[in-house]
This record gives C-alpha cells, sequence and structure tokens, in this order.
C-alpha cells in the first residue's frame, strides 16, 4: 500500500525516481519508527540507510552493519539491498541507478542542502516539499529540561560570546543547539536532543523550538545582514530561504566547540560511566547465575539496571545478541525465543543518558558455559586489536583516521576464515551517541586531528558464523588515550598464549573476571 502511494505521487509530480529518507526535517540519525518513510516503506528497522524507488524497482541501501538485518526485514520480492562496502558512497552507489535524463525527487526538508548539490551535478532533479508517508507522524510533547552550568562546565551565555561572527549563524543541527544552549529533552526515546533551530546574531542567540519554527523561518526571511550556513546540516528547505545571501562555512564553530568537552563534561562523563559499567556487570550477574534466558530477558533485565543506576533514558535501542545474531553488528530484535544454552556467546551494546544528557556506550561479549576454540581465538584477536589502538602513542596532528588505518592493517595480517571487520573502528560521543568530529574510519572528517578532552570509542570487531566487539568510551587527555569504560574482560574467552608480554601488561588496567 505504501509503495502504491509513493508511485502515485511520483506520477502526479512527474518524477522518474524519488529518494526515501530515514531521517525527518531535523536530519538526525536515530528518528523514529513513526517519522521514519523509509521504514514504512521497506520494513527494514536500521538506523540509518535510505532508498530509491522507480516505477519498477525498490532499492535499500545499507553498510556492512545491516547487510544481515536488512535481508530477514524486508520483502525481497519487493525490495533489493543494496549492500555497501567499506569505503563505498551511498550517493555514488545510488546515482549509478539513475540514467542522466531521468528526474529523481528529493524531499526538500530532509535532505541537507549539500546532498542536494551533490546529486545535482549528476542528474536533474526535483525538490519536494511534501513527504506522502509522513501520514504516520506523531507529534509527542516535548519536555525541555536546562542543564547545570556545573556539569556543563560554561553557561550558553559564556558559549555564544566564544563565537565570534560579523553577521547571523544559522544553527539547524540539534545536537549543537542543544548544546549551545544548555538544553537536552528525554521525552523521546533514545535521545537527549531538543527539536529546535537557533540565529546567532553578534550579540545573541536566538532560540525556536519545534512549535514556532514558523517564527524561524519568518525571522531568517527577514534577516539584513551577512547569512552563514553549515550546508552539511541545514535542509534544502530552510537554505532555500537563504541561498541568495548565504555564505557557506567549512565548519560550524558549535560543532568545533563542542566536540572538545570541558573538564565538567568530562567529569561528568566518568560518574555516568560508572553507573553504566555496574548496569554492564549486573547483567553480567544475571547471566551467569541464571538458566533459560532469553535475549529479551536480558535485555529488560540491562533497562532496569540502567535505571535504578539513574538513567533518564537509554542512549539508543540496546543490542543483545546471542551466537549467530551476534554477526548482525546492529541487531535489535532481543527475541523472547533467543534463549541462552551451554556455549552460548552473547554481544551487549549499550548506553543511557543520564542527568547531564551525554550518551554513554560500551559493548561486551559474554559466554554461557564454556566457550569453543573459535570463539577465544576471534576474542582475543579483537581485544588485541583494542589494545593496540588504545595504547596508540598520541603525536601532533595524529587523527581517527591514522587508528583506524593501523587496525584494519592489524586485522588484514591476522585474518580469520570467514571473519570481517566491516564497519569504522569508532565514533566521537556526546548529546549524540554518535558525534563528528572526532570519528575513527575511513571518513574526511575522522582525518580531524585529534585534541585534548574529545571523547570517542575504540570499537574492534570480526563477524562471521558469531560476532565478536569489544567497545569502550575514551577520551584524550594529558597526551594519551584514557578509558571511560572500566568493565574487565573475560578470562574464559581470553586464549593467553596469543598474547604477548607487552599485550598482557596493557590488560591489567583493565583486569580480567
Amino acid at each position: 500500500m505504501n509503495l502504491a502511494i509513493l508511485r502515485n505521487f511520483m506520477a502526479e509530480e512527474k518524477i522518474d525516481f524519488l529518494l526515501v529518507n530515514s531521517t525527518n526535517k531535523f536530519l538526525v540519525e536515530y528518528n523514529t519508527l513513526d517519522e521514519n518513510s523509509r521504514y514504512h516503506l521497506t520494513n527494514f528497522t536500521g538506523s540509518t540507510g535510505d532508498a530509491l524507488v522507480s516505477s519498477t524497482d525498490v532499492f535499500l541501501f545499507v553498510d556492512g552493519r545491516y547487510h544481515i538485518q536488512a535481508d530477514l526485514e524486508v520483502d525481497k520480492n519487493i525490495v533489493t539491498v543494496v549492500k555497501l562496502q567499506t569505503g563505498q558512497s551511498f550517493l555514488t552507489e545510488m546515482l549509478k541507478k539513475i540514467p542522466k535524463d531521468a528526474v529523481l525527487g528529493l524531499f526538500s526538508q530532509k535532505n541537507s542542502q549539500k546532498t542536494v548539490e551533490t546529486i545535482q551535478k549528476e542528474v536533474k532533479i526535483k525538490l519536494l516539499k511534501t513527504d506522502p508517508l509522513d501520514i504516520f507522524k506523531t507529534s509527542p510533547q516535548s519536555e525541555i529540561t536546562p542543564i547545570n552550568d556545573d556539569l556543563a562546565g560554561m553557561s550558553s551565555e559564556d558559549k555564544i560570546k566564544k563565537i565570534n561572527t560579523d553577521g547571523a549563524i544559522i544553527l539547524t543541527n540539534l545536537e549543537e543547539v542543544s548544546y549551545l544552549f544548555n538544553l537536552r529533552d528525554f521525552s523521546m526515546p533514545f535521545s537527549s536532543m531538543v527539536k529546535a533551530k537557533a540565529v546567532i546574531l553578534p550579540d545573541k542567540a536566538m532560540l525556536f523550538e519545534e512549535n514556532r519554527l514558523d517564527k524561524f523561518e519568518e525571522f531568517i526571511k527577514s534577516l539584513d545582514c551577512k547569512i552563514y550556513v553549515d550546508k552539511s546540516s541545514i535542509t534544502a528547505y530552510d537554505y532555500e530561504i537563504v541561498k541568495d545571501r548565504a555564505i557557506e562555512m567549512a565548519i560550524s564553530p558549535v560543532k568545533l566547540m563542542k566536540s572538545v568537552k570541558t573538564d565538567a563534561e568530562i567529569a561528568h562523563y566518568i560518574d555516568a560511566f560508572k553507573r553504566t559499567d555496574k548496569a554492564v556487570l549486573a547483567v553480567r550477574d544475571y547471566i551467569v547465575n541464571n538458566e533459560n534466558l532469553s535475549e529479551f530477558d536480558i535485555a529488560r533485565k540491562l533497562e532496569e539496571e540502567f535505571f535504578k543506576n539513574g538513567a533518564k533514558s537509554l542512549s539508543f535501542n540496546s543490542i543483545v545478541a546471542k551466537d549467530k545474531n551476534s554477526a548482525l553488528a546492529h541487531y535489535t530484535k532481543s527475541s523472547p525465543d533467543e534463549i541462552l544454552h551451554e556455549g552460548s556467546l552473547v554481544l551487549i551494546d549499550c548506553g543511557a543518558y543520564f542527568e547531564g544528557g551525554l550518551a554513554t556506550d560500551i559493548t561486551r561479549v559474554f559466554v554461557k558455559g564454556e566457550p569453543s576454540k573459535l570463539h577465544k581465538k576471534v576474542y582475543t584477536t579483537v581485544l588485541k586489536a583494542f589494545l593496540k589502538a588504545y595504547n596508540t602513542k598520541i603525536t601532533d596532528g595524529i587523527s581517527g583516521y591514522d587508528i583506524d588505518f593501523e587496525a584494519r592493517k592489524f586485522f588484514d595480517e591476522n585474518k580469520i576464515d570467514g571473519f570481517v571487520f566491516n564497519h569504522g573502528l569508532g565514533h566521537g560521543i556526546g548529546i549524540n551517541v554518535h558525534e563528528a568530529p572526532p570519528n575513527l574510519g575511513k571518513s574526511e572528517i575522522a582525518k580531524t586531528p585529534l585534541k585534548e578532552n574529545m571523547c570517542f570509542t575504540i570499537e574492534p570487531g570480526l563477524y562471521g558464523d558469531f560476532g565478536v566487539r569489544l567497545e569502550n568510551s575514551c577520551y584524550l587527555k594529558n597526551g594519551r588515550i584514557n578509558s571511560f569504560v572500566h568493565v574487565p574482560y573475560e578470562r574464559k574467552l581470553i586464549d593467553f598464549n596469543m598474547l604477548n608480554d607487552v599485550e598482557k601488561l596493557q590488560l591489567e588496567e583493565f583486569g580480567i573476571i
């Protein structure tokens, strides 16, 4: 039915192809399913991945985290899953499907201006103001909460004063708006971001909440000055309003500011991860001491432990994946039918928001009973990759790109048949569980040099018949990488014969259990 709605819409708009997005008008990464048009079209529940519709085909583009999950969730009689490999660009692969003389429809409120400009260099486009699948959208009441300056480390006023501008800066990225104004909203699942846009002027900043976006449009139309925009975060819809007056920024000054945490934010993170560690260790005990547990049981216990330790909400939908499901990097089903048995491996990737509204993130792998030799080989190889990355010597100019490169080189030199490392080594953390910069991967933004007080994950993994990922959230302090996470590693899963003396010494920082 939803495909028919879209194809009728395409005929009315006289377009040959239509890009159906997973995001909403704020370009968020973790969108709710009711606002996710791509989900309503394909039934794929992953957080990222867009779809391309023509009169005969539906193509769903997903990265390595979602290859298996997409195959399981879509109707293959209707949807063709395009499995992007590491280093492949979604836009490049999508454009290969579109003939040069075809017209592609893009929703102007769900695509950044940068995306639109990249696409229109290759094919004809038509910008569309309304998405017919927005009929499923609901509008829950926001609950905006101010963050105490003691947690933020800097008042909103002081942050605004640090931004020098001779005109107006339009701010539409929710992480940046939430950061600048020291505001959070815990009413939406897996988010602490306020739904609002802002304008920064030389002497003040103005906030426009979601129910006042009409006033935001009126205000930016009325501006009679230089208008600075970040084309990677402003929607094509908003850009159209100011395009004749717009000056592109290479990167938003707020994005750079929030990438370097204050000492108060680091202190809050240290406390938040102590509580995160407690929740994960309690779940480990729950697995060890109980029988006939399902993935669903463990996920429910995990959420209970987070809230017992003061969490406001989860920072993303927890991954609890046993055996073959652990090979799905972003598996989120947590099935009541998947019961742990003797020798079951279980991967848990989780995190939460506490009162400061910063996302925690950790991944650990446990085993029920005794592991196989292959379990130990894969786990220990991933552990060695983590220790190598974590103990990188930090020099001036070193970036996440450099650390990711060395991790890939390590896995290439220590291949295990049937197992692959198919995602980035890590990502920045903060108000959103995925922030950039910093980034540890193969993207251009990963080449941004690491700076003191930047916070990021290190999460090597190997995936085959099962998956192992070991993720510590970290921060750069005093010229070295430090871990927020202190959950010990699993003695039963380590093959100590594979560790050299230096690695055994490095492991002492975290302990084994």
